[in-house]
């Protein structure tokens, strides 16, 4: 954050910033500088649910004070046109008394612009104004569940799931959010076609209705005397006249707390507030729950193709130019371009929210699942793109020849923006995909610290006469593997304890429907035809619509898992095995909210004594000291410990569970490598490893022995795809990088080792094997 005084870029704005010292929030010494850069953090997730909504902001200028001197805090609705800068877009509402002027939050440099007035909650309407100023029909529903005296947050938990069942009724898709104050939010996506009016209504209907079937737990009136021990299920945000916190909006209290959107399976009774710094790192890794919100509407005066529009003269270029904003549609077809601008690139583009979506590839799309190749992401395109050919003229954006390379329509597996995207393409006979079907996976990678900068890979995919990989799977939740917390053997109090086996492969979450199995690392990497094996599971429960969680495991004669035999899994190797130990979904209801006793008793009812290739192992009980002495005895990698009552945190590393290792095993991040002494020039010597320290690299060393050939050879063919000209961090030592080929930090793998140094190198590090269900970001130094 810059200095007092100074000036913040933010795109192509550059707005001063003053007093970046001043405490805002005393009690955890949080500055208006650090305000401003959570509110430039978020932006990419804030802007798009607040785009286009009048915002009210509500400013302590002096910051929020103590309990016993709050800060004086006060409602800002009419802009001072003297010091609003000419690129922040207005909405002007009439009032009775008076008309006011009111920011519209299109970019993230006005999130920035306000967070530099103080202006620490942001409230906006649930209607947007379209780009002629006509405002619009709401585009969502919102209902607000306030606890009264004596009620909590279990007791909106609660009343949520019941409004959901509501909602879920009329198919109406619904995300709770966690106001950052002490209740709930729940927001629910409309088509536009109500008005303010009818959706309050609606909101109000639902609440007397839920007041009439639950009166000991809801009330819709606000008196009051009626509220205690109750949670008021307040409606009336709704009406057109009224605001509500903005999603991931800060909060004028005494920590930082953040109006958060949440999963419904992270839902429990003790859900706590998350304050900012929490947010950001939430944000990228779990994204933005609210985004299912923005599924089938782009959004009222939204228009995606303002960038492409102001990139071109439609007058000089036989391009498409659409004057009107595109209408958000389900369609799904795709085009790629063969694009001979300054240098020859394919343009990749799939239809979404009423766009195309576009990448420039320019090595073109990857014809080999084990070479990746950059994508970068461009401006949203016109459909009409989806059919053009021609000549742009020279000196225009993009000047050069264009022609179709193939076209067709495309099976979407997976979209989140700003993230990944997953889909099976089906081109045309003659066209440059061959003919089948296609399977990619785009990755936000921002290599090179870019923005745009994504991965495109192709996948293995099933012939086409075959079926689906994942048939009904789509009804099933995606649920990210919950992650223990690295922990010594004095963390572990007796009796409060039950003792699973660390194993010693790639962690799954395994899919059940109609018969078949399927299987995703935490990565989102599909493991389905990697492991045909583990078919078996979908025959085991081929009645069941099932989410498990487990291991792919290899065994080696001894009977414990070995991660060295699963490195040779296909190529003569061992059969793998699917160790499952948590049941999260069964049959239409979710159970991550259940005690961790309860699943794995349900668990071992519904699998009892599993397969030749799927188990429900046994646990080690409560006796830490057993625990801990027989898997030592056995050689295992060591043991997980869980809490008997604890719930099940997709996508969160908590401290209910803790792991114990008995061997000195870590995660790296690959950034480069040196070429071998003995073998061809070409040949990987060894390979440089690097951990995340805070918000850098660090380097902790190089390994060079644990490889076979064919490990060495794998490694120069994948390594070669991510090269980069500069090392991706600093603190190498000379002979380390005297000869270093450098690559983006993308990949993992993981060593053992016999101790840190202290400088922090790891000491005879020894390769283990690559780890594809791992993500670099996430790679961090673990001593235990």
């Amino acid at each position: 954050m810059p200095d007092k005084g100074s000036a913040v870029q933010v795109g192509d704005r550059s707005i001063k910033v003053t007093n970046l010292d001043k405490l805002m929030y005393p009690a955890t010494g949080t500055t208006k500088g650090d305000v401003i850069a959570y509110y430039a953090a978020v932006a990419e997730w804030f802007v798009p649910h607040a785009r286009r909504r009048p915002a009210t902001r509500k400013r302590w200028v002096n910051g929020v004070g103590t309990d016993a001197e709050p800060g004086h805090a006060f409602f800002n609705k009419n802009l001072d046109p003297r010091s609003t800068p000419e690129w922040v877009h207005t909405y002007t509402i009439e009032h009775k008394s008076d008309d006011n002027t009111y920011p519209l939050i299109d970019e993230p440099a006005t999130l920035v612009w306000l967070a530099q007035l103080a202006s620490l909650e942001i409230h906006v309407p649930q209607w947007r104004v379209d780009a002629d100023g006509v405002r619009q029909n709401p585009d969502r529903l919102v209902l607000d569940l306030d606890p009264g005296p004596g009620a909590g947050m279990p007791e909106c938990v609660e009343l949520a799931f019941l409004i959901r069942e509501v909602l879920d009724g009329m198919e109406l898709t619904s995300v709770p959010v966690t106001s950052g104050s002490k209740g709930l939010h729940l927001y629910a996506r409309l088509d536009g076609t109500l008005t303010c009016e009818q959706v309050s209504s609606l909101a109000r209907e639902m609440a007397v209705q839920l007041e009439r079937l639950h009166p000991q737990l809801v009330v819709s009136n606000m008196k009051k005397d009626l509220r205690h021990g109750k949670v008021l299920l307040d409606w009336s945000q709704n009406n057109g006249n009224k605001t509500t916190i903005a999603p991931y909006s800060l909060r004028g209290r005494a920590h930082p707390t953040v109006a958060v959107p949440r999963t419904w399976d992270e839902l429990g009774a003790n859900l706590p507030n998350l304050e900012m710094d929490q947010v950001i790192e939430r944000l990228a890794e779990v994204g933005d729950p609210l985004a299912a919100l923005n599924g089938e509407v782009s959004g009222a005066g939204v228009d995606r193709l303002a960038t492409y529009r102001s990139m071109r003269d439609a007058g000089r270029t036989p391009e498409p130019v659409p004057a009107e904003a595109p209408a958000a549609g389900p369609g799904n077809s795709f085009v790629i371009q063969e694009h001979h601008a300054r240098r020859l690139h394919y343009d990749f583009r799939l239809e979404h929210d009423g766009v195309l979506v576009s990448w420039a590839i320019p090595k073109g799309p990857p014809t080999n699942p084990n070479k990746n190749h950059l994508a970068v992401q461009t401006e949203d395109h016109p459909l009409e793109y989806g059919s053009f050919e021609g000549e742009i003229p020279k000196g225009e954006y993009g000047g050069g020849n264009v022609r179709i390379w193939d076209s067709g329509t495309f099976e979407l597996e997976k979209w989140r923006d700003g993230k990944e995207v997953i889909a099976t393409l089906t081109g045309r006979p003659d066209g440059g995909l061959g003919g089948v079907p296609r399977k990619f996976a785009l990755i936000h990678t921002r290599l090179g610290d870019d923005e745009k900068n994504w991965l495109i890979h192709l996948m293995e995919t099933l012939p086409s006469q075959e079926s689906p990989a994942h048939p009904g799977s789509s009804e099933l939740p995606v649920i990210e593997p919950m992650l223990a917390t690295a922990a010594e053997t004095g963390e572990l109090a007796h009796d409060e304890w039950e003792f699973e086996v660390k194993w010693d492969g790639y962690r799954a979450i395994a899919t059940v429907a109609d018969g078949s199995a399927s299987f995703r690392s935490r990565r989102g990497l599909d493991f389905t035809r990697t492991y045909p094996e583990l078919a078996e599971l979908g025959q085991l429960l081929a009645n069941h619509a099932v989410v498990l969680d487990g291991e792919i495991v290899a065994i080696d004669p001894q009977g414990r898992s070995s991660f060295e035999l699963l490195q040779t899994h296909g190529s003569g190797g061992s059969k793998a095995h699917f160790m499952a130990f948590d049941l999260l979904h069964l049959d239409g209801r979710s159970l991550v909210r259940e005690p961790y006793t309860e699943r794995r008793l349900a668990l071992e009812e519904l699998l009892g004594d599993g397969g030749r290739q799927v188990h429900v192992p046994a646990t080690f009980g409560s006796d830490p000291e057993l625990a801990l002495t027989t898997s030592r005895e056995l050689g295992l990698e060591g043991v997980i410990a869980k809490r008997p009552t604890s719930v099940y945190q997709p996508g969160r590393r908590a401290k209910t569970w803790l792991k114990i290792k008995h061997r000195r095993n870590q995660d790296v991040i690959i950034v480069g490598w040196t070429p071998s002494e003995t073998s061809q020039a070409r040949g990987i010597g060894a390979l440089l490893l690097a951990v995340n320290d805070a918000e850098e690299l660090r380097y902790v060393g190089r390994v060079g022995s644990g490889f076979t050939d064919q490990a060495l050879r794998e490694a120069r063919e994948v390594l070669s795809s991510i090269e980069r000209d500069d090392a991706p961090l600093g603190g190498v030592p000379a002979q380390d990088s005297r000869r270093a080929h450098w690559v983006e930090p993308l990949l993992v793998g993981e060593v053992e080792y016999g101790e840190w140094t202290d400088v922090g190198r790891l000491r005879h590090p020894v390769w283990r094997g690559w780890r594809p269900d791992r993500f670099a970001e996430e790679v961090v130094r673990e001593d235990g």
